[in-house]
């Protein structure tokens, strides 16, 4: 009965990467080697960076018990500021990151506003924020595009090229090494820092963190400031991959990052979340996107096959939860 026991328990703690591992062979026996060629490993590392780093910050917002629905709202209008600040401003491709990184985490103190001084819950604050972004968003960008030969609202001579160095930070290998950079920072802050200790904490009983002494609102303030860089860098990679900022242009990362969040919770038995697990779940949301695409499935069957894994990664976690 035990034994019994220890398996189940396996199964599910391993659940996301056993599924990883059956897409895998799957693929590669259906497919060969048109599946599991250089080439295409490469081309599923690309897919999953972009979605990584948002689960990232997806993560660093979860720890505490937070929760953003705004994230990729917000990442559209960082790389607004990104792109416009290269074309429009005409910045350094090095000033143009920071111009975006400080322009995100000024427009993410509404969001610490709203959740910390008018104790709006957080997925109600996010929702809201939604649409002030796109707003201001498209406001500055006068309800069209930043890309090369675009002029501004205000007559300003663009760059018309974007430089090498631009576009070469939203292609293999920069972006593949700009994630793992990203995933084994937060690995490291979560896991061998007091301060994500204390967030980890915050996430399992607030009011014992509380108690314990730890500044709740000022750790609190502490996750979204550091989930507004990871925003920007997000941002920041999508308008180099996509050589301009079009309108929304990351706000359908949101979801696949928030799927990749919670199947990496139930990685290793974590049962929160952790950069590692977020890493794994987007690798298997786009290894399955990039084998039903090899193998012929239409596009629009893609969406419910990613929302079925993602209901069996939760059953998996919530079933085994009440059991404990």
């Amino acid at each position: 009965m035990k034994s019994r026991t220890n398996i189940k328990r396996f199964l599910v703690d391993w659940a996301a990467v056993l599924a990883l591992m059956v897409c895998f062979v799957a693929f590669t026996a259906y497919k060969g080697n048109s599946f599991m060629s250089t080439s295409n490993m490469v081309n599923i590392l690309r897919a999953m960076a972009i979605n990584t780093v948002f689960g990232i910050a997806a993560t660093i917002t979860m720890a505490p018990d937070g929760f953003d629905m705004s994230a990729g709202t917000l990442a559209s209008c960082s790389a607004y500021v990104f792109v416009s600040a290269y074309l429009w401003l005409g910045q350094s491709l090095g000033m143009s990151i920071l111009i975006c990184i400080l322009a995100t985490l000024v427009m993410y103190q509404l969001t610490m506003f709203l959740i910390l001084v008018c104790k709006i819950p957080d997925m109600l604050a996010t929702c809201a924020l939604m649409f002030v972004h796109q707003g201001i968003g498209q406001w500055y960008i006068g309800g069209g595009a930043v890309s090369t030969g675009m002029k501004t609202s205000w007559g300003a001579a663009p760059r018309t090229a974007l430089s090498e160095s631009f576009s070469a930070i939203g292609r293999a290998p920069w972006i593949i090494i700009i994630m793992l950079g990203c995933v084994l920072v937060a690995y490291l802050f979560l896991n061998f820092t007091k301060h994500g200790r204390y967030l980890y904490a915050m996430g399992g009983n607030k009011e014992a963190a509380k108690l314990s002494g730890i500044d709740v609102k000022k750790y609190r303030y502490l996750a979204g400031m550091i989930t507004a860089v990871f925003i920007a860098i997000g941002g920041g990679l999508g308008g180099s991959r996509g050589s301009s900022a079009q309108v929304m242009c990351c706000d359908n990362y949101l979801m696949p990052s928030l799927a990749a969040v919670f199947v990496g919770r139930t990685v290793g038995g974590a049962e929160k979340p952790n950069a590692l697990g977020t890493m794994i779940g987007a690798m298997l949301v786009s290894t399955l996107e990039n084998g039903l695409t090899i193998c012929a499935v239409p596009f629009y069957v893609l969406p419910a096959v990613k929302g079925a894994v993602l209901a069996l990664a939760l059953i998996a976690a919530y079933a085994s939860k009440k059991e404990d």
